[in-house]
């Protein structure tokens, strides 16, 4: 048991001495490795000397005056070193800790102007800025941070999670449908049903919103311009599966964002054998299934009755065909 404890204790050393010794590491990681380890192995043979194995029965819990002080040295660090931008996310994290919103938005400022490129350090750095606001809104520079880290990383769900607020706080809502229903594929089913209800309401102040001159795409063609006929497995049965289950059958761009520019969803109960597409099923009020002369068509059987890919669906494989298109397109679903 004794020995079990030197162990734990040199292990709490090595990391210790790791956060305390976390400037060393620019001047080299075998120093750096080489010092932590040492403090470790004194740790554990200190605890076999003096310790007590009844002190773990209570172990103290780090105070704030505690993460004060290391604060305070590494902002002595950065002072000395203020191009590390981890170092400035370290202590934007730190200072977000205490409660002291203000401080951790300029640490994160500090770190997003040393590494612009750095998706997820764009999005902490934008939220640590709307924390700071006393509105808890995102300003033009947040904004225009979550633009970015979408840019260079277009797969980043924190990202568009935030930005589609970030556009409804402007009253921009018919973007924040767009980005939003670019994300809602990617998301897991939890996600996706809290995404599906933001969605919905941004979806209705989008069709409040004053026009703009001329019909919007929706009401320029409502023309079928896909036709799919869906199969199911042989044998399949309802009865096997969720009440919740749904079909969605979409159009997207081929090797492009994977938003859908046009969507059906049909409940288990209401599974068509045939199904038509057009610009009045597109979820994207800037986009029309029209503009596009080629896109990718799919359909999934999803048993979360979300239009994200879970384990246990059913999906058809994509196919790309040219609009509009002659015939009637057939997607198997297995």
């Amino acid at each position: 048991m004794t020995l079990w404890l030197a162990l734990l204790s040199g292990l709490a050393g090595m990391v210790l001495a790791a956060c305390v010794l976390w400037p060393l590491r620019v001047r080299g990681r075998t120093g750096f490795l080489a010092a932590c380890l040492s403090l470790g192995i004194v740790s554990a043979s200190l605890y076999l000397l003096v310790g007590d194995p009844r002190a773990a029965q209570q172990p103290a819990a780090p105070s704030m005056a505690d993460l004060r002080q290391g604060v305070e040295a590494l902002e002595a660090s950065l002072q000395r070193e203020p191009q590390r931008a981890d170092g400035w996310a370290l202590l934007g994290r730190s200072r977000s800790e205490l409660g002291q919103n203000a401080a951790a938005a300029d640490a994160f400022a500090r770190a997003a102007a040393l590494a612009p490129d750095d998706a997820g350090l764009l999005v902490e750095a934008a939220q640590a800025r709307a924390q700071a606001d006393g509105g808890k809104r995102f300003d033009d520079t947040a904004l225009q941070w979550l633009q970015h880290a979408l840019t260079v990383q277009p797969d980043a769900e924190r990202a568009a999670w935030l930005l589609g607020i970030a556009l409804r706080q402007r009253g921009r809502d018919a973007e924040a449908v767009e980005v939003w229903s670019a994300l809602l594929p990617r998301l897991q089913p939890g996600a996706a049903t809290a995404l599906e209800q933001q969605l919905a309401i941004a979806r209705a102040a989008a069709g409040s919103e004053a026009p703009a001159t001329g019909p919007g795409p929706a009401e320029q063609n409502r023309d079928p311009l896909l036709s799919v006929r869906i199969a199911l497995p042989a044998g399949f049965d309802p009865a096997q599966w969720p009440q919740g289950a749904a079909l969605f059958v979409l159009a997207r761009a081929p090797g492009g964002p994977s938003m859908p520019l046009a969507v059906r969803r049909y409940p288990l109960d209401a599974l068509p054998s045939s199904v038509t597409l057009s610009d009045a099923d597109s979820p994207m009020p800037t986009q029309a299934l029209s503009a596009h002369a080629r896109v990718e068509v799919l359909a999934r059987l999803s048993r979360a009755g979300t239009a994200s890919a879970a384990e246990g669906d059913l999906e058809s494989g994509p196919v790309t065909v040219q609009l509009p298109q002659s015939g009637e397109l057939q997607l198997q679903l297995r």
